[in-house]
């Protein structure tokens, strides 16, 4: 014997109709019924920023285009190396006031330019240098790899060492 399974009627979508005038082949005109379909939500209408003037950027050095745009700039002007010791150096850098404002709103502080450029170098360097020795210690053999010893001061003279 075949069991009935109920299924759960949807419910019925309501579809506006217009009536819409056909010729048929005999000329007669006949109305049929056509289907609208609902207007789509109309997005909101964008507002637009007004076009900055052009800047004819021919003839400017990268820095004075980087700063007519409003972007922050530096560069690396030259290196200088020690032929007796080569792991001695200086850099020269060149920046605009828009990278300096950054490095003020990054939360460096020094007391000219100077000061704050060198603060972010340093620590570019120093995140440099880290990211490397984070990778050659990752790649050694655990045989290898520094053994990090913690202290503790227990108190009394006693100092916990692990």
């Amino acid at each position: 014997m075949a069991v009935k399974k109920e299924v759960a009627k949807k419910p019925a979508v309501r579809k506006t109709a217009v009536k819409k005038t056909v010729k048929a082949t005999n000329e007669k005109t006949v109305k049929k019924p056509a289907v609208k379909k609902p207007a789509a939500a109309k997005a909101p209408a964008k507002t637009r920023k007004p076009k900055a003037a052009k800047v004819d950027f021919k003839g400017m050095t990268p820095k004075e285009v980087a700063t007519a745009k409003g972007e922050p700039w530096i560069n690396v002007l030259s290196v200088e190396l020690d032929p007796e010791n080569i792991g001695n150096g200086a850099f020269e850098l060149d920046w605009n006031d828009k990278f300096i404002t950054n490095l003020v709103r990054a939360g460096y502080k020094g007391k000219d330019d100077a000061d704050l450029v060198d603060q972010w170098f340093r620590a570019v360097c120093q995140n440099v240098l880290a990211e490397n020795f984070e990778q050659w210690e990752a790649n050694q053999p655990l045989g290898d790899r520094p053994r990090v010893i913690g202290r503790r001061d227990l108190g009394d003279g006693r100092t916990e060492v692990s």
